[in-house]
């Protein structure tokens, strides 16, 4: 049965801080377009790879991959909030068939996913549980990470059960391209922000709602040309979008957490959610691949993107 590839940033700041509107219109057109492809494919079973943002993992015990058997959005940033529709015997199943494969993956019965992924299942489907969807978190924030070879080859492992589900499977990759947003680190964080990064689920609305506003803060400072926060690199983003177009998905196994670091910036990281999307499609055979879109915009704080894809030979 045939998958189906759909690839797109996400951003908190829609609705808090936009781009003029002739750029949100564009934003939103190219998301549309999306939704219509996701809507004539009619999936059957939706596998989204996605990061977090310390909302649902944290350092008290951090998966570098862990798949969802049950799992809920915690609503940040006004994302939808509630219960995604989690096939539990095939998301058990996946797991099974990713260790199998000699690629470690955690699993959890109580997944937390924050906007990373509930954005992307809103954007593509209207709603959280629209089709059966098994979320995949990797992290790709809370250092030390997992390589992206190693996020491929979870791609791979997953594409490959998908392939013999007899299902028609949409794979999504939802993560941001160039963008470091103001995200705290272990390593210099205040003992109040450390034991959030340690153990800080469930925070009281007024926590929640201060951290957005220290967010929408630092994204108008950072259009203002006021932030020292890394610049986007629309170079370096149309770069690895092109290397996935083409199909070329073993040149991200040199790319170093340094090197994205300092070419993306500290969120970069999450392109492994790309990486691990398009090896799952790639699992399947060769592709077919368009980006349909691209643009920096400084006040989402993203190098924002959109690419979908099949495998040759069917409609893209």
């Amino acid at each position: 049965m045939p998958i189906h590839l759909e690839c797109l940033s996400h951003t908190p700041l829609h609705g808090y801080f936009d781009p003029v509107p002739a750029v949100l219109a564009e934003v939103e057109g190219v998301l549309a377009q999306a939704r219509a492809r996701v809507a004539a494919f009619d999936p059957e079973l939706v596998i989204a790879f996605a990061p977090d943002h310390y909302n649902g993992f944290f350092y008290d015990l951090m998966p570098p991959f862990c798949i969802g058997a049950a799992a809920s959005a915690v609503g940040d940033f006004q994302s939808l909030a509630g219960p995604l529709d989690v096939p539990r015997d095939t998301a058990l199943a996946l797991a099974e068939a990713v260790l199998a494969a000699d690629v470690d993956v955690a699993l959890s019965y109580r997944m937390q996913v924050d906007h990373g992924c509930a954005q992307a299942l809103e954007v593509l489907t209207g709603s959280l549980d629209r089709y059966p969807v098994i979320p995949v978190f990797i992290n790709s924030v809370a250092a030390p990470m997992a390589s992206c070879r190693r996020a491929r080859l979870l791609g791979d492992a997953i594409g490959r059960f998908a392939a013999r589900s007899g299902k028609r499977v949409l794979v999504v990759g939802s993560g941001g391209i160039s963008h470091e947003p103001p995200v705290p680190e272990l390593a210099t964080a205040s003992p109040e922000n450390a034991e959030r990064l340690i153990a800080g689920r469930n925070p009281s609305p007024e926590a929640r709602a201060a951290r957005q506003a220290r967010t929408v803060a630092a994204a108008r400072a950072f259009t203002a040309g006021d932030s020292a926060m890394h610049a986007l690199n629309p170079a370096w983003d149309q770069a690895f979008l092109a290397t996935l177009q083409r199909g070329e998905l073993s040149a991200v196994d040199g790319m170093t957490d340094a090197a994205i670091t300092r070419e993306g910036g500290k969120s970069a990281h999450e392109i492994r959610t790309w990486i691990g999307a398009f090896a799952a499609l790639a699992a399947a055979g060769p592709y077919q691949a368009e980006i349909d879109y691209y643009r920096a915009i400084p006040e989402w704080i993203a190098g924002f993107a959109v690419m979908h894809a099949a495998q040759a030979g069917t409609d893209a």
